[in-house]
């Protein structure tokens, strides 16, 4: 592993230090290593959880960027965590809607922030990074670059033409048949609604994105998209709802994004938005990945940048 992250005052950014000797090889150095990332593993599906087992990096330096839906269960998200990190330089993890539901089968019943603050506390026993620690740095080709993993959540204002409410465009939902399962599962404890944690988030983490040095460009990891653009292709779009909020429209601009990372609508492409690359990079469920041409489960390549653009807008729910 080629850099150590450390603290640096006010905590909102952390930096590398220096890797180890010139004369290390076999991607020790500065600089040998990629940037990478995947989303919506959902290893509850034994397809799913071989791709998973089979995930190595290319460099002893790659870095992989989770943008949430590992799994529901706790286990399964230990489990995917613990493998990962002990291969990858270093693991970032964003948690997905799936990560934060409470169901049944699973032996850990908390809910809502104590849900998520679990998750915080197996991150932190296995190295990995979340949207609770200070932003690393990378420094390998394509940086420096802050890398910030967020966790936002959505408030509903991800509504159809003419709808000017959450129970309007709730009823509408309803009467199509298109009800996310986090209406079930994804409970806001202590927060009154999910779009009252989501308010929480938003302001959380606009101070924090706001306090990044101004000459350092930003990588922001979420899983839901930051803006409504991606959601357009969607085969229904009342499932919009469940996908974001409008509150971060302008957070790839204003932020400095080098590239934003998304995953949860299971359309794994490229778009540029505003002139900013918005890159969804989920496998997703094996019904889907079967119908691709593409190896599936393979990260997406964020830094150093390249060219490719790819598109599969199959429109499926997440």
């Amino acid at each position: 592993m080629a850099y150590e992250i450390r603290s640096i005052p006010p905590g909102t950014v952390t930096a590398p230090t220096a890797g180890p000797p010139p004369d290390q090889d076999r991607g020790q150095r500065r600089g040998r290593g990629t940037l990478v990332a995947v989303s919506d593993l959902h290893v509850r599906y034994d397809e799913n959880r071989d791709i998973v087992e089979h995930l190595h990096p290319e460099s002893d330096d790659d870095w992989l960027l989770i943008a949430g839906d590992i799994g529901e269960n706790v286990a399964d998200i230990r489990w995917a965590l613990a493998l990962l990190s002990s291969r990858f330089a270093k693991v970032v993890w964003t948690p997905g809607n799936h990560e934060l539901w409470t169901t049944s089968n699973d032996p850990v019943q908390l809910r809502g922030v104590a849900r998520y603050d679990h998750l915080v506390e197996i991150c932190r026993e296995l190295g990995v990074l979340t949207p609770e620690d200070p932003y690393p740095v990378w420094e390998g080709e394509g940086g420096p670059v802050v890398i910030a993993p967020l966790f936002l959540l959505y408030d509903y204002s991800f509504r159809m033409p003419g709808l000017d409410s959450k129970e309007a465009a709730l009823a509408v939902a309803e009467e199509a048949g298109v009800v996310c399962t986090d209406e079930h599962f994804l409970h806001p404890d202590p927060y009154p609604t999910r779009e009252a944690w989501c308010r929480a988030r938003v302001a959380a983490t606009e101070a924090r994105l706001a306090a990044v040095p101004e000459d350092l460009p930003t990588v922001l990891i979420n899983h839901f998209p930051l803006v409504r653009e991606p959601t357009r292709p969607l085969w229904h779009p009342e499932f919009a709802l469940w996908c974001g909020t409008e509150a971060t429209a302008d957070w790839p601009r204003r932020f400095r994004a080098t590239t934003v990372v998304y995953g949860h609508l299971h359309i794994p492409r490229l778009l540029i938005c505003d002139g900013v690359p918005h890159q969804e990079v989920s496998l997703g469920y094996p019904r889907e990945w079967r119908r691709r041409s593409s190896a599936p489960g393979r990260p997406v390549q964020i830094l150093p940048a390249t060219t490719a653009v790819t598109s599969d807008a199959t429109g499926t729910r997440a």
